[in-house]
């Protein structure tokens, strides 16, 4: 059954990740920084509704995206997004169901993905991070790695209801790892996590000037 559905998953990942190419023209720089093996959590800006295909299309594991709970209320949709590994969050809560189910599938050797921002972002800047996900990090005793979107929030902004036609850029950053002992402060953490992905995003906006 495992194997059944991760083969789901790959055939969605191909074709998201072909009509993203066509659409987008999308590129996804520096994939040999993401650990082959072991559990990863994945902290990724929050640009539009497109970034947990973005963030996973090209990646060569699969990512277990940590979603906003309104959007397991429609069952077919439900359905369709936890066979892809998705789990569900309530924003703006301490969520210790999500945080045992993320512990769990980290343990286990999985790919979580966050979006500490906690909403979309209004102008394509990064926003502040707490510092939830380092304080998993820790407990679970597996690395941060950074990802970037560039470029979503241009072919979707907040603002509009339907997508359009763009150039999207996604990178990921070097494994950040965190200490399980506290004396990493989750903030501090944090912090530097964000630094890191403010100069992937001064990149990878460099790079997007070329489409």
């Amino acid at each position: 059954m495992k194997g059944l559905r991760l083969v789901w998953y790959r055939l969605w990942q191909r074709v998201a990740g072909f009509l993203f190419v066509l659409v987008f023209g999308l590129r996804v720089h520096h994939r040999r920084r993401f650990p082959r093996t072991g559990g990863v959590l994945v902290v990724a800006n929050h640009q539009s509704y497109l970034d947990p295909i973005l963030a996973a299309a090209g990646m060569p594991r699969a990512f277990h995206p940590m979603a906003r709970e309104s959007l397991f209320r429609f069952a077919p949709f439900r359905w369709l997004i936890r066979s892809l590994y998705a789990f569900p969050v309530r924003r703006g809560t301490a969520d210790l169901a999500a945080v045992k189910e993320a512990l769990h599938r980290l343990k286990a050797g999985g790919v979580v993905l966050m979006f500490p921002e906690g909403t979309r972002t209004c102008d394509g800047s990064i926003g502040p991070m707490h510092g939830g996900p380092a304080a998993i990090a820790a407990r679970a005793g597996i690395p941060i790695v950074p990802m970037v979107i560039d470029g979503a929030f241009e072919a979707w902004p907040r603002t509009h209801v339907l997508p359009r036609p763009g150039c999207i850029r996604v990178a990921c950053g070097w494994p950040v790892s965190v200490g399980g002992s506290g004396a990493d402060d989750p903030e501090t953490v944090m912090a530097a996590v964000r630094r890191q992905m403010l100069d992937l995003q001064a990149e990878m906006r460099g790079r997007r000037r070329s489409c």
